[in-house]
């Protein structure tokens, strides 16, 4: 499922809790890994590939990350997948998070590697979230961060190292 626009920030506010920065209360840490494994072999199959991860986050609002390497897409680029810790978020990038704006992505990533993601993500009961509005200034309940030096975003919340 993709979700964006009123449902998009409906849903942010509704997963914000300030007592829990890195996961909700009662997160199943077992039960997210083997959902993302499950990610991580449909993808591999989609692709014929085998898909790089990384599974080793800590101080984080996510839980990981697996990219889909550039020969093995039909858009000659890297295609990363990041699921939060949070409502089994998860967002699609190019090369990386952050490295390119909607327009880019929507012009630079082919068609093929969207249908092949999309299916693999609901078939693991994940909503894609685009990454564009995530970048805003966040403005939800935490009013106490740990780690940050800077502003928070949205991507912070919940797709980044805290």
């Amino acid at each position: 499922m993709r979700i964006d626009g009123v449902e998009l920030w409906a849903l942010l506010y509704k997963l914000d809790d300030p007592a829990h920065l890195e996961a909700p209360q009662g997160f199943d840490w077992k039960a997210a890994r083997r959902q993302f494994d499950g990610l991580v072999a449909r993808l591999n199959t989609a692709f014929q590939t085998t898909c790089e991860t990384d599974r080793n986050i800590e101080d984080a609002s996510y839980h990981a990350e697996v990219t889909v390497p550039a020969d093995a897409t039909a858009t000659g680029g890297n295609l990363v997948v990041r699921v939060s810790n949070f409502g089994n978020l998860a967002v699609l990038a190019l090369e990386n998070p952050g490295a390119y704006d909607q327009e880019e992505f929507d012009a630079l990533v082919h068609e093929s590697d969207l249908t092949r993601i999309y299916e693999c993500l609901d078939e693991g009961d994940y909503t894609l979230v685009a990454e564009a509005p995530l970048w805003e200034p966040y403005d939800g309940r935490v009013t106490a961060w740990v780690f940050l030096s800077s502003k928070p975003s949205w991507w912070i919340r919940y797709f980044d190292y805290l």
